[in-house]
């Protein structure tokens, strides 16, 4: 669980740099933009399929946790109810 958040939190601070506003303009060629916009879109896309399945993970992990809380609820019931007889 601490890397999935470690990943979440490395994906969002690349996410959050990727916008950055203070760009300075350079002589670069055409070609060379391009591979730097791809290279960036990639990035981009990588972090957003890391992101999609951390979901994915942590919806699983929420339903494995409802079902064993309910199981204790269940337990702590049963027990409840068998001190009740006595």
């Amino acid at each position: 669980m601490k890397k999935l958040i470690a990943i979440v939190a490395i994906a969002a601070f690349m996410t959050a740099c990727n916008g950055d506003s203070t760009k300075t303009e350079s002589t670069n060629t055409d070609s060379t933009k391009a591979v730097t916009d791809s290279t960036t879109q990639s990035v981009v896309d990588t972090t957003n399929k890391m992101m999609n399945d951390a979901k994915t993970l942590v919806d699983t992990a929420q339903k494995k946790m409802d079902k064993a809380a309910e199981k204790v609820k269940e337990g702590a019931d049963k027990m409840k109810k068998e001190a009740d007889k006595k």
